[in-house]
């Protein structure tokens, strides 16, 4: 590669980090390049302090504004999807879930997904990015449908790990 071609790609690279853009491809001639950026992991204590006022106790402060019914209506019902980890966009484009027209799905509720392993493709300026599952488990939830256009950090599937 030549200097110049070398300080392009660092300034690709700080954009792409700067914009928090987990995938990029390039394909342009001889050249080919392929970057791919891991995530900054979210802090679990912002996490549990969201748990712990979940259930905590209402008390007269915390009920003011509330409808009567929920201020009396006591113990809230367990939420089903608690505890589901949450795939989420890493870019913007147009989600496909099978990898290609009339194909089988990547992956379906029900099924089982390994850490790695692609459950769907996201189109962004005419290059296929393959996404990977963050986490190993069970599929629980498919919240896009094919074709439908996405933004950075939607949910695109629930996972129930284990």
């Amino acid at each position: 590669m030549k200097p110049q071609d070398m300080k392009d790609l660092r300034e690709l690279i700080e954009f792409l980090k700067q914009y928090q853009v987990a995938e990029f491809d390039l394909d342009r001639g001889d050249i080919k390049i392929r970057l791919k950026f891991t995530p900054p992991a979210a802090p679990a204590t912002a996490v549990a302090d969201l748990a712990r006022l979940a259930a905590a106790p209402a008390t007269a402060s915390a009920s003011v504004g509330l409808p009567v019914a929920e201020r009396t209506a006591g113990a809230p019902a367990a939420d089903p999807d608690a505890g589901l980890h949450i795939v989420k966009s890493p870019i913007v484009g147009t989600y496909y879930g099978s990898p290609s027209p009339g194909a089988p799905p990547f992956v379906s509720p029900g099924e089982r997904v390994e850490k790695g392993q692609v459950i769907c493709i996201v189109e962004a300026m005419k290059l296929m990015n393959e996404i990977e599952s963050d986490a190993s488990g069970e599929i629980v939830k498919c919240f896009i449908s094919n074709g439908q256009p996405i933004e950075f950090g939607q949910p695109l599937f629930s996972i129930r790990e284990g």
